[in-house]
């Protein structure tokens, strides 16, 4: 996952090394490189016992009663892996490694390698061929069967040529990408092992709110660290990543947790650690973790094909208040606002209209529109779903047989629908005749896709784009002319819910 406004990935994949004496490296390896090598270190007795005895299963808690900690990191600790990746990448518009933003001795002061700090190497990373930056990264990971399957997050392997798995008695293996999900952030690896320890599976339905939880990984590289709190929400969605119905916890987890597994009270996981909410880069109380169930699915279909497919119904939606559900003649503000239809998809297919609220997905109820989405999303294409829709003050039944998500980017392209992405970061398509009279716009284009610059601005999906530096646009190639000119700003009139806003857009 990319950095989002506020909205970090976990992985030390961000800092970066240039691979020669003198490049600025932020490898949290090189903090401790006076410890005695691994050759020389001989594991304890315990180290070995906790390697390779099976793991006892951890009975469930009583009612109130508060979690053996100690208990889960012995029996659970060892399946918890490191995953160190080097390879190479260009990097993103306004790219930094994490808290380069601010000063970085704040918050590691005391720890050797940083600025101001006895030996610290200066100079910045070098950019190798076509611009690419080598790079060394550093995340998590866990054991899910003893032939040696593991899991981490995609973002923690992303462009990596090499990556090795360090277990907890210190012995590394070359691991192999089986594949990645970059919708759900999923990785799967593999190592040639055999009788190693694994975790054990929880039931995350019956994780609730209030419940204790435990997180173990290397967090800028400080392996098997172990944090604990509690579960602060469910089912939440973060912007761009609707199709994950993430769990929050105040667990603590930085850079280098991403890929660890969040465990329960009883020591089985729940959740693989991923995403921290943070205006610093650090841990601020906000942590996220992607439901178990939801990448053990990915897994199943990455072992099989390698690679996993995800369902697309063809809408832009947002999340009904309580003024717009009165317009609607509802009594509460709940369910998915269609915003927008996209022609030729699954929606359009079944009927759905901008407009059109869906309260219910298989009986069971939206709430949010994220919920709609994290539905669809982890649904499998060619699924035929019973969606409960709210329209014109009463309710009805619509049966969508659901596309898949690659297709509906391949058709984008294809239509030639997208604004280069590493220019502005907008995938646009031009207003329906329905569209243009609903909003009483005579022109403009709809949003469907950011990323980039753009999603730094604060651009959503269902904005309409009317103007780009003053001149109205109605179709894809005025975007293009002014793109050309090679900006290093832009000011976007956008329309939003009915209100036009200037959003500034720096392109530098």
């Amino acid at each position: 996952m990319n950095l989002k406004p506020l909205v970090y990935a976990l992985a030390a994949a961000g800092l970066v090394a240039a691979g020669s004496t003198g490049a600025f490296n932020l490898n949290p390896s090189t903090w401790l490189a006076k410890e005695s090598p691994a050759s020389t270190t001989v594991a304890s007795p315990i180290q070995v016992a906790a390697a390779t005895a099976p793991m006892a299963p951890v009975p469930p808690l009583p009612a109130g009663a508060m979690p053996n900690f100690r208990a889960i990191a012995q029996q659970a600790g060892p399946a918890v892996v490191g995953v160190t990746v080097e390879g190479t990448r260009k990097p993103e518009a306004g790219e930094m490694p994490p808290g380069a933003q601010e000063d970085p001795s704040q918050f590691f002061r005391g720890i050797p390698g940083f600025p101001g700090m006895p030996g610290f190497p200066g100079g910045a990373p070098r950019h190798g061929r076509g611009g690419e930056m080598p790079f060394r990264g550093q995340g998590s990971g866990f054991i899910i069967s003893d032939d040696g399957l593991i899991l981490t997050n995609a973002h923690v392997v992303r462009d990596a040529k090499e990556v090795t798995v360090k277990l907890s008695d210190r012995r590394e293996f070359n691991a192999k990408v089986l594949g990645s999900d970059t919708t759900t952030d999923i990785a799967v690896l593999r190592i040639d092992a055999k009788g190693l320890p694994a975790v054990r599976i929880g039931d995350v339905k019956q994780l609730e709110v209030g419940d204790p939880v435990m997180a173990i990984g290397s967090p800028f590289g400080f392996e098997q660290t172990a944090t604990q709190g509690i579960v602060s929400a469910k089912a939440r969605s973060l912007p761009g990543d609707a199709a994950v119905p993430f769990i929050q916890t105040d667990a603590a987890v930085n850079p280098g947790n991403s890929g660890g597994p969040l465990f329960d009270g009883t020591g089985a996981v729940v959740g693989i650690n991923s995403q921290i909410y943070s205006q610093s880069g650090g841990y601020q109380g906000l942590s996220f973790a992607i439901p178990i169930n939801v990448a053990l699915k990915v897994k199943d279909q990455i072992v099989a094909t390698g690679k996993a497919q995800h369902a697309r119904l063809g809408v832009t939606i947002q999340d009904l208040n309580q003024t717009l559900a009165q317009s609607f003649g509802l009594e509460r503000p709940d369910g998915a606002l269609i915003a927008s239809v996209a022609p030729g998809s699954a929606a359009a297919a079944a009927g759905l209209k901008s407009g059109d609220v869906v309260t219910e997905v298989n009986g069971e109820p939206i709430i949010r529109s994220g919920s709609l989405s994290s539905r669809v999303g982890l649904a499998t294409p060619g699924e035929s779903v019973k969606l409960k829709v709210w329209r014109d003050k009463s309710a009805r039944d619509v049966e969508v047989k659901l596309g898949n998500a690659d297709e509906g980017t391949k058709t984008a392209s294809a239509g030639s629908k997208e604004v280069e992405p590493g220019q502005l970061g907008l995938a646009l398509r031009p207003l329906s005749p329905d569209e243009r009279a609903q909003a009483k716009i005579e022109q403009g284009l709809v949003v469907e896709g950011v990323a980039g610059p753009a999603a730094r601005a604060g651009l959503v999906q269902g904005d309409v784009l009317l103007a780009i530096n003053g001149e109205p646009v109605g179709n894809i190639d005025q975007v293009r002319s002014v793109m050309a000119k090679k900006p290093k700003s832009v000011a976007l009139l956008v329309e939003r819910q009915g209100t036009r806003i200037f959003v500034p857009v720096n392109l530098g």
